[in-house]
C-alpha cells in the first residue's frame, strides 16, 4: 500500500505487504522489505535498506548509507547522519555506512551519528545521541548515549546473576 501523496522512486523496491504513508519519500535504489511500515513524512534515502517487518515512524530521516535489519523500530523524528565532516561547499562528501542489526529499537528524537553499528535487540532511549557502537541487547540513552543496562529481545530490562543475565518477565537467560 503506497499512499497517493507518497513519493516513491520507480527504481525503489517495496516488498509485499509494505505500507508507505502520507508524504513519505523513498528514493532511488532503496529497498523496503516485506510487511514494513514507513510512516507519515518519513524519508528513506538513496540505496537505504529497510529489513522485513521493520517500522520507520513519522518524520524519521534515514539517509543514504544506512542499513536496517529485520524487525527494527525507528521512532518518530529519529535522524541518521551519513557524513562525518558535512559542509555545504565540500567536494569531499563521503558516505559513512551505519548498520542497525535485527530487532533493535531507536527511541523518538534520537540522532545516530554515521559509522556506528547498533547490535541485535539493542534499545536506544528517546532523545539519545549515539556516537559509538552499541552492543547487542544493550540499553543506551543520553547525550552521548551510554550503556546503562541490557534488555531481552522484547525490551525488558535484564537482571545480572553472576556472569549471566536473566529476564524476570520472559523467564529466560540471555547470553551476551
Amino acid at each position: 500500500m503506497i499512499h497517493k501523496t507518497a513519493d516513491v522512486s520507480e527504481v525503489a523496491f517495496i516488498g509485499e505487504g509494505a505500507q508507505v504513508w502520507h508524504f513519505a519519500q523513498v528514493r532511488e535504489g532503496a529497498v523496503v522489505g516485506k510487511q514494513c511500515r514507513i510512516g507519515k513524512s518519513a524519508y528513506i534515502g538513496k540505496n537505504v535498506v529497510v529489513g522485513d517487518h521493520s517500522k520507520v515512524q513519522n518524520f524519521a530521516t534515514v539517509y543514504e548509507g544506512v542499513k536496517l535489519g529485520k524487525k527494527v523500530f525507528v521512532g518518530p523524528h529519529v535522524t541518521f547522519t551519513n557524513d562525518m565532516y558535512p559542509r555545504a561547499f565540500s567536494e569531499e562528501w563521503r558516505i559513512v555506512p551505519t548498520v542497525v542489526k535485527d530487532g533493535a529499537s531507536i527511541g523518538a528524537n534520537s540522532t545516530i551519528i554515521c559509522g556506528v553499528t547498533i547490535g541485535k535487540y539493542a534499545m536506544i532511549g528517546a532523545g539519545s545521541v549515539v556516537t559509538k557502537d552499541v552492543p547487542p541487547h544493550a540499553l543506551c540513552y543520553g547525550n552521548p548515549a551510554k550503556v546503562v543496562g541490557y534488555v531481552c529481545m522484547y525490551g525488558h530490562k535484564l537482571e545480572k546473576e553472576g556472569k549471566e543475565y536473566w529476564c524476570e518477565i520472559c523467564q529466560k537467560k540471555v547470553k551476551l
